[in-house]
């Protein structure tokens, strides 16, 4: 497992993906019909993109393929207050959407903001408050 600062962009060429419609989710958050056009390292960075231009903070990029068939890619990062962390999740979805025609399969947390999570099946982002984040440790965790 590799823990990666995200402070600059990457390049890579993007792992092959599964571009069949998926549905699925959980009770608390809401499922959406996800036909991916990004995968793996590509849809990584440009989730990481919009991250850094919401103003995310302590962006952190966890390479899970060695050690989980859950998910190939944690981003955990922090916001300021539950509107920072509502207000990034929502921009995570729609910006790569609208971008690169890429949806979630499930989504939730955003509503409550503590801890705000999307899972592009191969990817999962974690947006968490600062306390939220540290009580979880999620970088540790996975190590």
């Amino acid at each position: 497992m590799t823990v990666k600062k995200a402070a600059k962009k990457t390049t890579g060429k993007a792992d092959k993906a599964d571009n069949a419609e998926k549905a699925g989710g959980g009770k608390s958050g809401k499922s959406v019909k996800a036909k991916s056009v990004l995968a793996g390292k590509e849809l990584v960075d440009a989730i990481v993109s919009v991250l850094e231009d919401k103003l995310a903070e302590r962006i952190a990029v966890i390479d899970l393929r060695k050690v989980s068939a859950a998910a190939d890619w944690f981003v955990v990062c922090s916001g300021d207050n539950t509107s920072h962390t509502t207000a990034v999740a929502n921009e995570v979805i729609g910006a790569l959407k609208q971008r690169h025609g890429t949806a979630p399969w499930h989504y939730e947390g955003i509503e409550e903001g503590r801890w705000a999570l999307v899972d592009y099946t191969d990817v999962v982002v974690h947006i968490m408050l600062d306390d939220v984040r540290k009580y979880y440790n999620l970088e540790s965790l996975w190590g």
